[in-house]
């Protein structure tokens, strides 16, 4: 008799450690951009086509800083096989594909690439992330 629990490791986990490696390089590179727009000016202006803009520089810092702080914490977590960061992870994937859809108009190779490796990081962490559970181990 076979338990529920019990899962072999196939290679879709490479698609989960796939997944937590993205999501530690994107969390740095955020945190980054982040610190830099903390330490910087505090405001960033922007010429339209009928007005000048501002935007407030140390808000948008804060933002990504914690960003990828989590970004960070979620991958490494989902290194270590936890459920939440399976969700958090699948949650900040559904988020970045949103994001592609209305940024496929500017940049559509890009946007649908991006968009078919969200998909497939979906994939193997719904249908596979209980394997890395037992990878981890």
């Amino acid at each position: 008799m076979s338990n529920k629990n019990d899962t072999t490791v196939t290679g879709w986990v490479g698609w989960g450690v796939f997944a937590a490696v993205v999501l530690i390089i994107a969390g740095t590179i955020d945190a980054f951009h982040g610190l830099q727009a903390l330490i910087g000016p505090d405001t960033a202006f922007f010429l339209g086509e009928s007005a000048l803009f501002s935007l407030d520089i140390q808000s948008w810092g804060w933002w990504h800083l914690i960003i990828g702080l989590l970004l960070i914490l979620t991958g490494i977590a989902l290194l270590t096989g936890a459920t939440w960061a399976r969700v958090v992870a699948i949650i900040l994937v559904a988020l970045n594909a949103i994001g592609q859809l209305t940024l496929i108009a500017a940049q559509p190779w890009l946007s649908l690439a991006v968009l078919a490796l969200d998909i497939l990081v979906i994939y193997a962490l719904t249908v596979h992330g209980r394997e890395l559970k037992e990878y981890a181990r």
